[in-house]
């Protein structure tokens, strides 16, 4: 015969394991549910930021000697290439900004160490980042500029690691991952 106190004790844990199997159940349910579609803004600037901050771990990682190392003669020098992929970036900026610019108003010579490269194409990567967050994509408003520059750095990333390549580096993509 159980004591009056003790099948009342019974019935508390009872409850009280209930509502964590409720608990658990409901909180199992929420995480298994779909993450809600990201806006076309969220997916332009997903895609935009990571290129750039593939090509910006490129420009970190490749030797301050070698930045002028052209594969070949005619072409642009690894240095050279990262300011070409920079031109692009001040270009969507400003154009997303609405204000008028040229793709290729960066000159290279300006840009005379590893350093000088890589801290321009940081804050072309900050101004792209405060112009795409000012910039509402909704209709009526053109993503192109985004889009065409997404585009061309992805390219651009392509030729880097022919750079990479040549001077027998290896890619900081495609470098075995530490844990």
């Amino acid at each position: 015969m159980h004591t009056s106190a003790s099948y009342t004790n019974r019935r508390t844990w009872t409850r009280v394991l209930a509502g964590c199997g409720l608990t658990t159940l409901l909180l199992t349910a929420v995480a298994q549910q779909p993450k809600s579609p990201q806006t076309p803004a969220q997916q332009v600037k997903r895609y935009f930021d990571g290129v750039n901050k593939q090509v910006l771990e490129m420009a970190q990682d490749f030797p301050a000697d070698k930045y002028d190392f052209r594969l070949r003669k005619e072409m642009r020098s690894f240095g050279e290439v990262i300011v070409h992929i920079m031109s692009g970036n001040v270009y969507a900026a400003k154009t997303g900004r609405g204000e008028k610019a040229n793709w290729d108003e960066i000159d290279p010579k300006n840009y005379k160490t590893k350093a000088d490269i890589v801290t321009a194409f940081q804050k072309s990567i900050a101004d792209c980042a405060a112009a795409l967050k000012a910039h509402p994509i909704a209709e009526g408003k053109s993503i192109e500029p985004w889009i065409g520059v997404m585009q061309h750095s992805s390219e651009h990333y392509g030729l880097l690691v022919a750079y990479y390549r040549a001077n027998g580096l290896i890619p900081p993509v495609s470098r075995p991952k530490t844990k």
